[in-house]
């Protein structure tokens, strides 16, 4: 998300304050292990996919006598996540043999010599063909290569507290249609139930790719088409009154006091505050967020069991700007298990992947992390369409859903994005002021690939 020499001195800092699981491979390698490098929650509560990986690491290992899987669980938030693992491929004495890597990240770790082609295994894997052909995309790089595969996918939508909505006089069934509309809804519930955070938005530098994705573009996507870059003329976006518009949105969010306060707005643990205190305690009205929510408050693994939860929360879509067909918006992402260029074990490392996702273990982890499927077979699976409440509210958006640049340049301009988010947040810079920069910024970050819309 950062540039590289910031990176390297954020990666050096976390790693002298011994807040990172170090990879302990060594200078050699073991010809019967394979090494997995992947995310663990900030919340050390929160063990759903840790307790995944255990549990198809036992299963490889049962399945291949002799072989040993290492796992490298590396607790961090997002940004310092893709900083640990990105220092470690660069190097074959610390770079796993098999690494969780978030989709926008695969075209600039590609341009930078981190990760291998997996065309030659997949071609001989008939389970490829049970994937859904988006989620295919997401893994394939602007050379037509195949990355990763991936392991789900995900959408973002509004959760709301009814409860609450129920004491400011709000309907349950709630379905904004506009920008204004779910304003206005935070609005009346900062009059009529004081003490309640009405609208979290992320924002700001230290959510990173959370803020970028689920708070800007949730809004930027929502007033018009290519309103960040432009596929045509294969160039970036400056001086759109959508980028204006939507930095606009969190400008009165925030200083009409309607989003938490700007300290824990901009405060790296915002994700998690928002999914173990501000949701389960009733702190916070309305939540503009992911999919997954609901894998924090399971009874086994969630990390912050709460019960009440399915009856608690409501969702609804996120709408344009002015209600415009299609009149909600949705963003996927998603994460897939690739494996490093210099990972000593690749064969093996397909093996485990493969492991991964066979059916038993795609559908396992849906089930456990509130994943939306990306198998066919999974997706089909009662156990998986009974699995979290919501589920079916949040897999109906996969239609919609738009998907971020994939391009090499775009973790560049999510960065710079960030920025201007936070500046407009911080009060450090109206509006207006803060897109100019951003434009100014994205012209050098692109090497003046821009092309000007209104």
């Amino acid at each position: 998300m950062r540039s590289t020499a910031p990176l390297v001195l954020l990666t050096a800092a976390v790693l002298a304050a011994g807040t990172l699981t170090a990879c302990g491979s060594g200078s050699g390698s073991d010809r019967n292990t394979v090494k997995v490098a992947f995310i663990k929650d900030t919340n050390s509560k929160v063990t759903v996919r840790d307790d995944y990986v255990g549990i198809v690491a036992k299963q490889f290992e049962k399945a291949n006598p002799g072989k040993k899987v290492k796992l490298i669980p590396i607790q961090a938030s997002e940004n310092d996540y893709y900083a640990k693992i990105q220092q470690m491929m660069r190097s074959p004495k610390t770079a796993p043999d098999v690494v969780y890597e978030d989709t926008f990240l695969i075209n600039s770790d590609i341009e930078a010599g981190l990760l291998r082609p997996l065309d030659g295994y997949i071609g001989k894997w008939d389970d490829w063909q049970q994937f859904e052909p988006t989620a295919k995309r997401a893994a394939k790089a602007a050379d037509g290569k195949t990355y990763g595969v991936p392991d789900g996918t995900d959408t973002r939508g509004l959760w709301f507290n009814k409860k609450i909505f129920k004491k400011a006089g709000l309907p349950a069934s709630w379905q904004p249609r506009t920008w204004d509309e779910v304003l206005d809804t935070a609005r009346k519930i900062k009059k009529k139930v004081p003490g309640v955070i009405p609208l979290n938005v992320f924002t700001g530098k230290g959510a990173g790719e959370a803020a970028v994705m689920q708070g800007f573009e949730m809004l930027l996507y929502g007033t018009g088409k290519d309103q960040l870059y432009d596929p045509g003329s294969k160039k970036w976006v400056i001086g759109s009154k959508g980028f204006r518009d939507s930095l606009e949105f969190l400008d009165t969010v925030y200083k009409e006091k309607l989003g938490p306060d700007v300290s824990d707005a901009l405060s790296p643990n915002i994700q998690t505050n928002v999914a173990a205190e501000l949701l389960p305690e009733g702190k916070l009205a309305i939540d503009l967020d992911g999919s997954w929510l609901g894998q924090q408050w399971q009874k086994t693994g969630g990390g912050n069991p709460w019960p009440a939860w399915s009856t608690t929360l409501g969702q609804a879509p996120f709408p344009t700007r002015d209600g415009a067909a299609p009149g909600k918006v949705s963003l996927a992402g998603g994460w897939t298990w690739s494996v490093p260029q210099r990972a000593q074990q690749p064969d093996l490392a397909w093996k485990l992947i493969e492991t991964f996702q066979s059916k038993r273990n795609a559908l396992n982890w849906c089930v456990r992390g509130a994943q939306i499927a990306v198998r066919k077979d999974v997706a089909a699976d009662p156990r998986y369409r009974e699995s979290v409440p919501g589920i079916g509210f949040f897999t109906g958006l996969v239609k919609i859903s738009q998907y971020r640049p994939a391009l090499p340049a775009y973790p560049k301009v999510a960065s710079a994005i960030g920025e201007a988010m936070e500046a407009v947040t911080a009060g450090d810079a109206p509006p207006d002021k803060a897109a100019k920069d951003y434009d100014e910024q994205l012209r050098s970050l692109v090497d003046g690939r821009v092309v000007r819309k209104p």
